[in-house]
This record gives structure tokens, sequence and C-alpha cells, in this order.
């Protein structure tokens, strides 16, 4: 689950020695998602449209290195091409495999499941928290966890050690979402390797995440790849921008990324949002997930045109399992979205929440929901994604 939400964020993971190589994941839970910061403490950039989808810039250039991780000094275009990877965050997994290094990882977080060439490489973390529970049920195990001081995630110190990594991608956004910086480099620690090159993604807006592919493709010797992989990104997102613009209604949009309690989408959520032809409710660029009692949801001003639920982690089965629970929450609200039916459910597992390539792929969803006469080729694209509750 890579969740973003402010009361989380602790210190949630510890080391566990012993496991072996292989294995599935049994956590298809909301720990993959995904409030953000910028990159590096400083405020993030304010663009008022997607980035220009014309050539990136040159890989190498800025204003001095990123504190975010430990990488080698030399020119990024003269850097060997790592062969052993690891990714410990499936965003960062897609971005790997956006770069063309897929047949390079040689381990993966126990949420990695896309491309589907990546199940069945070896996982090298668990999670503490069933998902077998409700919404509500595993958001009390999480906070029970964090205030017992007990952990979310563990780390197989052994099968870290077996899989020899030379570069790891991780994150040090949220501690609930997957396993955070710190215990990666006590992990390395513990098997005395202070060789391996950590390349550490901490995404607060859209281009922070766009701007993440980049470091990933430097980091791993393909920043041609990296640049090819960014232009096209920005170049789908700039065209669905375009098509939105044509069109003038912008209807007030609320994005629920947990069910119970109740969470807003935040960070890049209100830009796609906005790039799919809507206002974003609640929520500016870059903020946390604020969570909202019935009363506050009552009291929205403007009220939700559209509602988009894609809870954290959630496939769409699974959300539709919770549906009288949703129900519960929202049945009576003097919104017009209930009148006029658009409240729409999403898989939260693969799109929105996941700080990576998919997010255009989100933005189309979104634009189906907002605009649906105008956006029917994406509600196809999407179907199988995506349905009216």
């Amino acid at each position: 689950m890579e969740r973003r939400d402010e009361p989380y964020r602790a210190n949630t993971a510890r080391i566990r020695k012993g496991g072996a190589l292989g294995g599935k994941s049994r956590w298809n839970g909301r720990m993959n998602a995904s409030p953000r910061v910028p990159h590096d403490g400083s405020s993030p950039a304010e663009p008022d449209s997607v980035p220009d989808p014309g050539p990136s810039p040159s890989p190498g250039t800025g204003s001095g290195p990123d504190p975010r991780s430990r990488e080698n000094k030399a020119d990024p275009s003269q850097r060997a091409r790592p062969t052993r990877i690891v990714s410990l965050l499936p965003s960062a997994t897609e971005m790997v495999c956006a770069v063309g290094a897929a047949d390079d990882l040689v381990g993966v977080s126990h949420e990695c499941d896309f491309p589907t060439s990546v199940v069945g490489k070896p996982v090298l973390t668990s999670s503490r928290v069933s998902v077998t529970g409700t919404s509500g049920e595993i958001d009390r195990d999480v906070r029970e966890l964090l205030r017992t001081v007990l952990t979310v995630y563990d780390v197989d110190v052994e099968t870290l050690r077996a899989v020899d990594p030379q570069v790891i991608v991780t994150q040090d956004l949220c501690d609930v979402c997957a396993v955070s910086l710190s215990d990666v480099e006590a992990a390395l620690k513990s098997i005395a390797r202070s060789d391996v090159q950590i390349v550490s993604l901490k995404p607060g807006r859209l281009d922070d995440v766009i701007e993440d592919v980049r470091r990933v493709g430097v980091a791993l010797g393909r920043a041609a790849e990296a640049d090819e992989a960014i232009a096209d990104l920005r170049a789908r997102l700039a065209a669905l921008r375009a098509r939105a613009n044509a069109i003038d209604a912008k209807p007030n949009v609320l994005t629920i990324e947990w069910i119970d309690p109740v969470m807003v989408g935040g960070t890049w959520m209100p830009e796609l949002v906005e790039i799919a032809g809507g206002h974003a409710l609640v929520t500016q660029p870059g903020d946390h997930a604020p969570t909202l009692d019935r009363a506050a949801l009552a009291a929205l001003d403007p009220a939700p045109d559209v509602v988009l639920v894609k809870p954290c982690g959630f496939k769409l089965e699974r959300t539709e399992a919770e549906l009288g629970d949703l129900h519960a929450i929202l049945d009576g609200l003097p919104w017009p979205a209930l009148e006029t039916g658009a409240v729409f459910l999403a898989d939260g597992n693969a799109y929105f929440n996941r700080p990576g390539p998919r997010l255009v792929e989100s933005a189309e969803i979104l634009a189906a929901c907002i605009h649906p006469t105008e956006f029917g080729d994406l509600a196809a694209k999407h179907a199988m994604s995506f349905h009216a509750w």
C-alpha cells in the first residue's frame, strides 16, 4: 500500500532474518499507496499545467546531487549499467521496467505485481497486517501496531544477502506505504554491504513522479530510455488535458482513497482531476490525505458532482465487497453525484495510488468518470478497471 495520510507516518518496519528465495505476496491490501512532501525538503514547484511534453532536460544537470540517494558521483551517461537491481516499491518496479531494466530485477517487494514479468521473482518484504478484514478493521490494526511500536513490515535479510543487489530502489515518503529508507540502510548494514547504491523516491506532486522516472533511469545507466519514457508520459497527459480543456463544464470531483474512515485523495490526485477536466474538492496538489467524518462530508460546499472511490491497495472486487459500508457512509448526503448516479468505483491497487507510469491511465479513468460522453473511448479502454456503483 502506497499510503499517504499523516497519522501513519512513523517508523514501521523491522529486519527479519531467515527466509527463502521466491514466494508470493500474501498482502494485496493498501500498503502500496498510496500525503506527499517535496523531494528534498524544499517547496515543490507549482505548475499550472502538465510539463511540456517535449524532450526532457539532460540527466545530470541541476543545482546539485539529490540527498535522497547514495549515488556514484560519476557522469551518469558514463555509468555502467547494474545487472542486479532490487525494487521494494510497486511503483518503483514499474519505473525500473519502463526504462528497460526488467530483466535485471533480482528482487521485489511482496506487493510488486506489475508488469506480470516480475511475479515470481524473489520477494524481500512482508507485511504484519492481515488483509482479510474490512477497511475499518485494517485501519484499526495498523493504528494499533503503531501505537504499540510494533512493525508493519519485515525485511528478509537472508534473501537480500542471497540476491546480492548492486542497486536498491525504495522510498522515504511514508513508512506505512512500504519499507522505509532507514530500514533498507539497516538491512544492508546487517549484511555488511556499504557498496550498494540506494535510490529513494519521495514524490509529492505529479511532476515529482515523472521526474522520479529519470532518477531511476539515471541510477540504472538508462538515462536515454528514461527520457523517452518521460516524453511519452508527458505527451499523453498533455493530449488528455487538451481534450478536457475543450469541454466547458468542470464538475466538482471528490476522490476517496479509503472507506473507513473516509480519506480524501491528496498529493497528485487534484492534478489528475484537473487534467481530466474536473475541479478537485477538499485537497490541493501535494496535500496529505485528510480524514473526513460524515458531518464534514455533508457540509462540503460545493458538494461533489462526481465521486470516485478507489481505496488504496484495493482491487475493484475488493472495493465491491465493501459496498454495504460505503452505502452506510454516503447514503442521504446532499450531493448531486448521488442524485445523478455519478459515483464510481475503481481499481485502487493498480491505479491512482501508485506514483508511477500508470498515473496516466489513472487520469484517463478519471476523464471517463467526469465526462463519460466525451471520453467514451477511454471508458471502453478501461472498462475492466472501473464502473458506476
